[in-house]
């Protein structure tokens, strides 16, 4: 186990490294100067050449690189060209939005998922699997923002249940945060709910067909009882690859979802710094979600190894 662990953790020291230099490479290429964008086209060379120094670009690239990774690691994200305010507390500030809403969002799922998923495969080919995966087709065609468009009209417009936007904060209580993130979750979840389901699903169906599966029934357990008791443990490994993957996207992905409901998160803070051309805000969060996808990769590949033995007893 501790060999499998100190694999994944250079991998995932490399990953972090190649990540870093990609996003500070594709952002750094993209045409335009921000100290001119702040100043304007008529600004004076002399006001732009001091401005330039100020921020720091006049600095060459690798020692632009440098310089951020290096504060990165002790913490400094460096300091916003727009707002002039340390990056790390604007991310502070939003990240108290986007993380409850990732993790509200991929609750929903989860909740939706494995009883749909478990039920289904529990009626291969009667009605209720039929429903299922007929749901799910839709909830897979439609994308999230039509679904947030719809909650919106239905409980915000029409029942007026709950808000059409903004964010009520923390300071009024957790029922208060959370009714506010509740319709933004939702609509973040159905979609994910929709795949996870179909993935639960076939994941049960092909261990329902395996060896040992068969040997249980033949001991005289039911179907019921093997699915329980052996198939459903074995099938969660490529369901946790499917829960990994789907945080990362609903804590970077949810950009869309934010701007519909002003939701002042990670997602709208990168849409507005990229309006304002505020690189060094972009580089700094894109990173944070990268590493925050890759950790997260990460311990997925932990649970892995609990999960399934033959993964931590591999030589």
């Amino acid at each position: 186990m501790m060999r499998y662990t100190m694999g994944r953790l250079i991998s995932l020291c490399l990953s972090l490294i190649v990540a870093s230099i990609v996003i500070f490479t594709v952002v750094e290429v993209v045409p335009g100067d921000p100290a001119a964008y702040m100043l304007g086209v008529n600004a004076r060379p002399d006001t732009l050449a001091a401005l330039r120094s100020e921020l720091g670009l006049d600095m060459s690239l690798p020692e632009r690189y440098f310089a951020w990774t290096t504060g990165m690691m002790q913490g400094d994200f460096g300091q916003s060209y727009t707002y002039r305010t340390p990056i790390a507390a604007m991310i502070a500030d939003r990240v108290w939005v986007s993380l409850p809403l990732a993790l509200f969002a991929l609750t929903l799922t989860i909740v939706i998922a494995f009883p749909a998923g478990i039920y289904a495969a529990s009626r291969r080919g009667k009605l209720g699997d039929l429903g299922v995966m007929g749901a799910t087709q839709l909830g897979v065609a439609v994308p999230n923002f039509w679904f947030a468009m719809i909650l919106v009209m239905i409980f915000a417009i029409k029942l007026r249940w709950f808000s059409a936007g903004g964010f009520a904060g923390w300071e009024g209580g957790l029922l208060s945060g959370l009714k506010s993130l509740l319709l933004p979750a939702v609509a973040l979840a159905l979609p994910q709910a929709a795949i996870l389901a179909r993935v639960m699903r076939s994941s049960l169906l092909d261990m329902l067909g395996e060896d040992f599966i068969r040997t249980a029934r033949a001991k005289g357990l039911s179907r019921r009882q093997a699915l329980w008791r052996h198939a459903l443990r074995n099938a969660l490994i490529p369901v946790l690859t499917i829960i990994g993957l789907q945080f990362s996207f609903l804590l970077a992905g949810g950009i869309v979802i934010e701007q519909i409901f002003f939701l002042p998160g990670l997602g709208r803070l990168i849409f507005q710094a990229i309006s304002a051309r505020d690189l060094i805000v972009v580089e700094s969060v894109v990173m944070l979600l990268v590493f925050v996808v890759i950790v997260v990769n990460f311990v997925i590949d932990l649970t892995y190894a609990a999960v399934d033995p033959r993964l931590r007893l591999r030589k």
